[in-house]
């Protein structure tokens, strides 16, 4: 038997078959290629979006964004016709909480550089306390200061003042793409946060613990007011407790984008503008001895020596005795030869 005897059959079908492969094999490469192509655009599209920067911005003002500072302005205006030691007593307090504890131990050294361990319960605590700065989420906050790292004064960086000084200090977060609620976007550089559920609903809800604090000093305010004087006692004691000290809290964060990136003394030859400025620690806690963070980003301590002020430090060796924090890092270098962490 040989493979002839088929041959009239295969004959009569061959044509049609060889048809539908012909068909089938381009259709088959162009799924291929479009999928290729889609998974590259996708990729390009990611890496896009995360480059932040002036460059990189849309143009458009975030309008929200825009009007809700605006009006916490008005209002920070308004608290200083209404001046108690009660208030101040609040102001400080609330900017101890949120400043010091939410933004520079928790957000900065402990969230994005995780420069020491604490227990879980007290990480969200100190989290929840960073919310009550009006900077954002966690996710959104980390996001945006590890690609601050990564690209430092170089293209891609979200609020370098080599866009303009006034970019650098606010203008970044009034314009373009607000990505606070993106976690799946900002995902590639908060991993460690967005596989956490708390930390993923206190991004979405970032603004519950502010609201909530406002509406306990309105509380305050009015219980503390002399009699029929209730309702101006709550104004003027949330607008010194929130408004004002929201207000102060954000400017002295700018800061640390703005000035310290101008003005200052480097102890260490970083490969940005970094520098340390007194003034900006003294207002933000520690967070102004910015060349020494960027020499050594992991280093939980930012005054590396006895007289650089560094209260955001202090906070985090007292919970490291009383046994809240583990594994504190501290930066180690040759005061004769300073030189950034990885360099020989």
């Amino acid at each position: 038997m040989t493979p002839t005897l088929l041959a009239p059959e295969v004959t009569e079908t061959t044509p049609t078959a060889a048809r539908a492969v012909s068909v089938a094999a381009p259709d088959k490469n162009q799924a291929i290629a479009a999928a290729r192509k889609a998974a590259a655009d996708a990729a390009l599209k990611l890496k896009q979006d995360l480059r932040m920067g002036r460059a990189y911005d849309d143009g458009r003002i975030n309008w929200i964004t825009t009007v809700v500072m605006g009006l916490f302005h008005v209002g920070a205006i308004a608290a200083l016709f209404c001046f108690s030691w009660v208030h101040l007593a609040v102001f400080c307090v609330m900017y101890f909480f949120a400043i010091n504890v939410g933004i520079g131990m928790c957000y900065h050294r402990l969230l994005t550089h995780r420069g020491y361990k604490t227990p879980r319960w007290l990480e969200y605590f100190i989290t929840a306390c960073g919310t009550m700065a009006l900077e954002g989420g966690p996710i959104f906050w980390v996001a945006t200061h590890r690609v601050h790292h990564q690209n430092s004064d170089h293209d891609g960086d979200p609020h370098t003042p080599n866009d303009g000084t006034w970019w650098a200090h606010a203008g970044w977060i009034m314009t373009g793409r607000a990505m606070h609620s993106e976690t799946a976007l900002l995902c590639r550089y908060a991993p460690d946060l967005t596989r956490d559920r708390v930390h993923v609903w206190l991004s979405k809800y970032h603004y519950v613990p502010l609201v909530v604090t406002g509406l306990l000093q309105i509380a305050l305010g009015a219980w503390l007011a002399p009699a029929g004087h209730a309702l101006l006692g709550g104004l003027t004691m949330v607008l010194w407790g929130t408004f004002l000290r929201v207000t102060v809290g954000l400017h002295a964060t700018w800061l640390v984008n703005s000035a310290t990136h101008m003005f200052g003394t480097r102890r260490f030859e970083t490969k940005d503008d970094s520098r340390n400025s007194w003034w900006v620690a003294l207002l933000t806690g520690g967070e102004g001895w910015h060349n020494n963070h960027h020499a050594h980003p992991v280093s939980a301590r930012h005054g590396l020596t006895w007289y650089e002020f560094d209260i955001n430090y202090y906070g985090i060796w007292v919970m490291e005795k009383l046994g809240l924090a583990k594994k504190v890092q501290i930066a180690k270098f040759d005061p004769a030869d300073p030189k950034p962490a990885g360099v020989l």
